[in-house]
């Protein structure tokens, strides 16, 4: 074959990526990282060193991959090198490989898939992709020990859209930046455990010298979130962030102002308590506890969520009993005696789901009883966004206690629909606000309170001109604080 120079000089960041002998990894974080260009150089030089393999590159839509991808790879390849079918969006190398670009707009589409072989899996922009879509594709990942090769997955993504809350649970959250990580599986087929790697590669556009100054300079000049995401690679604050508002700041845990998580501590007599219920089983069901002061504040103290471990927004597959008697042994174990008022998707009491009867039916043979919630979507978001609206004195309506991580770590990754823009997308995993809007419609708050009218007082104030910060305004407020762990 002959000789010839590809006009690439990789980055820092993007020679760790190439460099990477992790089976999946993730890199990006932030616009201008150079992320197309190092997944498309990859694939090429990867192809021209191993003839004959397969590698198939994925975006959301045609027009995206057509933009980008294979934009890229037309231009960077010497014309005499390739070709390329425009009706199949194949390219053909030296040597029999060839780059497969696809576009894929969810599972319906990956299960088109079925039976083919992707030596390379390459997904440019993995926020846009729901887990179920990923993890079909992943399955689809192999090659044949006379290719010589080692499979391998290289995914790119910024901060938000509508996987951002697994993308982030299953790469940001579970690895150290940089860090190859290993994650074992069994394998009833093998009868052994599998392990496969992982690896995170942070990179944002100041990591990328061949960047116009003026490219940076735009991104500047965003609204905060979008800046924060795509400038920073923030994936705790996002544009299309529905619950942009909910506050994790553990500074405020003791005092609660200005944060919606708090310190967990014991439950009074006096409240009302609420058990919401979202029913799943390929995808979680979700059990919320909440406890509602006699001054109208909801807690949320506990948390069931029937999610398998370490895999976002995949459900556990326990038919009802199992997860009813699940719930009614929480219960006895750490509510005994308290009244409980339970409130669920109406489709719960639906008699044609099972022989046994409807799900809520299956719930009541275990001493555990639910009222149909109202399931409106758009009224029950905005009473969750009432109630984390914070009060003159920095006190919104709802606290999560520390404890919830599954709320803490769901709701702020939710983002909204672009077909029904005020409402949240079904798609990401939604299962915990569901029942948690239930509840908050069972218990709506009806006057909002008024803004706050100042933050925290600086904590230098020699002077004391700062005013006095408030203490408890009500008796049951004095109670939760002495009641404190």
């Amino acid at each position: 074959m002959a000789q010839f120079e590809l006009d690439y000089q990789p980055t820092a960041k993007q020679q760790l990526f190439h460099a990477s002998g992790a089976y999946e990894l993730l890199y990006g974080g932030a616009a201008g990282g150079g992320k197309s260009r190092a997944v498309v150089m990859e694939a090429v030089v990867d192809a021209l060193e191993h003839p004959g393999v397969h590698s198939y590159l994925f975006r959301r839509s045609y027009p995206q991959l057509r933009d980008t991808l294979i934009r890229e790879a037309l231009t960077v390849l010497p014309r005499g090198l390739y070709q390329y079918r425009q009706q199949t969006h194949d390219l053909f190398l030296p040597g029999g490989s060839v780059l497969h670009f696809r576009s894929c707009r969810g599972p319906q589409d990956a299960y088109q898939y079925q039976g083919s072989e992707f030596n390379r899996l390459f997904i440019d922009e993995l926020t846009q992709f729901e887990k179920e879509t990923y993890d079909y594709l992943k399955t689809r990942v192999r090659a044949k020990k006379a290719l010589g090769v080692r499979p391998f997955i290289r995914c790119t993504a910024n901060p938000g859209g509508l996987g951002h809350g697994w993308v982030k649970a299953y790469f940001i959250d579970a690895l150290e930046p940089y860090a190859v990580r290993a994650f074992s599986t069994y394998s009833q087929l093998l009868g052994e455990n599998t392990v496969q790697t992982r690896q995170y590669i942070p990179a944002t556009a100041r990591d990328n010298p061949h960047l116009h100054p003026g490219y940076i300079a735009e991104l500047e000049q965003k609204p905060e979130a979008l800046r924060r995401a795509l400038l920073l690679g923030d994936w705790n604050v996002f544009d299309g962030q529905v619950f942009g508002e909910f506050c994790d700041d553990a500074s405020g845990y003791e005092s609660r102002e200005l944060t919606h998580v708090i310190r967990p501590f014991s439950i009074p007599e006096d409240f009302t308590i609420y058990r919401g219920f979202d029913w799943g089983y390929t995808r979680p069901y979700a059990v919320g506890y909440w406890a509602k002061s006699p001054d109208d504040v909801l807690y949320r103290f506990a948390e069931i969520y029937g999610c398998e471990p370490g895999q976002a927004d995949r459900g556990l597959r326990q038919d009802p009993r199992t997860v009813a008697r699940r719930v009614a042994d929480f219960e006895r174990r750490e509510l005994p005696g308290r009244k409980i008022l339970g409130i669920a998707d109406p489709s719960i009491f639906d008699e044609s789901r099972g022989e046994d009867g409807c799900i809520a039916a299956i719930f009541a043979r275990e001493g555990l009883y639910f009222a149909p919630g109202d399931n409106r979507r758009l009224p029950g978001k905005m009473q969750l966004h009432t109630r984390l609206r914070f009060d003159q004195n920095g006190r919104p309506g709802l606290y999560v206690f520390s404890s919830c991580t599954e709320f803490i770590r769901t709701l702020p990754a939710l983002v909204y629909d672009r077909q029904a823009p005020e409402d949240v997308d079904t798609r990401g995993e939604d299962h915990i606000y569901d029942e948690s809007r239930y509840v908050c419609m069972a218990c709506p708050m009806v006057n909002p309170p008024p803004p706050p009218r100042a933050l925290r007082p600086p904590k230098d104030d020699p002077l004391e001109l700062a005013p006095a910060r408030p203490g408890p305004q009500n008796p049951y407020d004095r109670a939760l604080f002495a009641s404190g762990p």
